[in-house]
């Protein structure tokens, strides 16, 4: 007979969730680990901007691949021994990226990085469902996002600092230490389900009812069953059209263009990255809060709002006839910061439009869509920075940034039009408004 859970989690379960999101925080530390940095990779590797963009790519196309796989690889191990390997991955990953002496060993310890990186998210997610009731799942996701996002400060402020005071090797390998640390800590601590359990499971405090978390992997169930439903395929490009604009700018592009190509200072540049990070974290619990009140209404009132902002504002970025003024280019930083919590939403539809049996593959097909459309922004706008002859530090310039970030429209507007699709095809399914009918009748 076991025990259920109570509605107040247990001092352990707070000890282990706060291990592993202290372990995301590094996660994301990694990721953007290049954000502020990008400049001094392109000078110590001798690399143009199609180069140093196949770093952010390649890692980003590992962690998409990634998704599912991780997810089948829960479902069979649970969380610990996958975020433990995560960890470690990712300080093998950082430790090669010190030391490496040429763009080929660093771009494949990026590749090493985004695989031990895809595993740390779906592992948080997992203790969540494990060790918490399910009435707090929704707000422990939502803070465990917000937390996450700190480590994008520590890559864009501590690291960039570092580096610029000491070294390469000694700014990557200190990283490479912390996750060494956390990878000895997390096997120690982390425990895939409460000791009163021999299996992974989820307590509903309302109903007291207790289910196994398993995912389409138990079931039988492929990613083809996931993907037929259109609400899979409304969070995927959900998903894919809202961060990726985001992504570019903090994952490697933001820097460069704030310093070489509007002019502004090292510092300044870093002040609105920071304000990006922010406003991203205030902005999350309020999105996710509308997301819970309108939830016929998160296409039209929440996602296709933010894609128009961010294109709108950079589109005004990028016809100003001069350096843009500071004051447009923190409206910038607030535009892009509403991408993040927008993209969130999209796991809502994937929770929302599936069952439980198949939520772990809804939510990696989700998941890959976001970094599926972040590697496709980052490649284009390094290889037209390349196109114009602004491929180096040296010959950046505003007129050849401006048209480089103009390859993003192509990717708003294509996923704008296939979540009006799948929106319209979701509320058919569901009953919420007539299937159209056929022309001439």
């Amino acid at each position: 007979m076991t025990t259920p859970l109570t509605s107040a989690p247990s001092w352990r379960a707070w000890l282990i969730w706060g291990i592993s999101v202290a372990g995301y925080v590094l996660a994301i530390t990694n990721r953007t680990s290049l954000a502020a940095v990008g400049v001094d990779a392109a000078d110590r590797f001798m690399a143009d901007a199609s180069t140093l963009s196949m770093f952010a790519v390649l890692q980003l196309g590992v962690y998409g691949a990634m998704q599912i796989p991780v997810g089948l690889l829960l479902d069979r191990y649970g969380a610990r021994p996958i975020i433990t390997i995560g960890m470690a991955l990712m300080a093998v990953g950082q430790l090669a990226m010190a030391f490496s002496p040429n763009v080929g060993i660093a771009i494949a310890a990026r590749m090493i990085l985004g695989a031990g990186d895809a595993a740390v998210f779906p592992s948080v997610l997992r203790l969540i469902a494990t060790w918490f009731p399910a009435q707090r799942a929704p707000v422990m996701v939502q803070l465990t996002g917000i937390v996450g996002q700190s480590g994008q400060i520590i890559a864009i402020v501590p690291l960039a600092a570092l580096l610029h005071a000491t070294s390469w090797s000694v700014a990557f390998g200190s990283v490479a230490g912390l996750g060494i640390l956390f990878t000895i800590l997390v096997a120690l601590v982390v425990r895939n389900h409460p000791p009163d359990r021999d299996a992974d499971v989820s307590v509903d405090t309302d109903t007291g009812s207790i289910r196994v978390v398993t995912s389409a992997a138990d079931t039988s169930v492929g990613i083809r069953a996931a993907w037929a439903h259109p609400g899979t395929r409304l969070a995927f490009w959900s998903h894919f059209t809202t961060p990726f604009a985001g992504t570019a700018f903090v994952m490697l592009w933001g820097i460069p263009f704030l310093t070489a190509g509007e002019g502004r200072t090292q510092a300044e540049a870093a002040s609105i990255m920071l304000l990006f990070v922010v406003a991203g974290m205030v902005l999350g619990p309020v999105v996710g809060a509308l997301s819970g009140r309108i939830p016929h209404l998160r296409s039209r009132a929440l996602v296709l709002p933010t894609v128009a902002v961010q294109a709108v504002v950079w589109l005004v970025v990028i016809a100003w006839p001069v350096p843009a003024p500071l004051w447009l280019l923190i409206a910038l930083a607030l535009a892009l910061a509403t991408g993040g919590p927008a993209s969130m939403v999209a796991f809502d539809h994937a929770r929302t439009h599936n069952p439980r049996h198949r939520l772990s593959t809804a939510t990696g097909i989700t998941n890959s869509g976001g970094f599926l459309a972040g590697l496709i922004a980052i490649f284009l706008v390094g290889m037209s920075l390349d196109l114009q002859g602004a491929g180096t530090p040296a010959t950046y310039s505003l007129e050849a940034f401006r048209l480089a970030f103009l390859t993003q429209v192509p990717l708003w507007a294509l996923g704008a039009i296939f979540i009006v699709i799948e929106r319209r095809r979701t509320r058919v399914l569901l009953g919420l408004q007539p299937p159209r009918r056929p022309r001439g009748r």
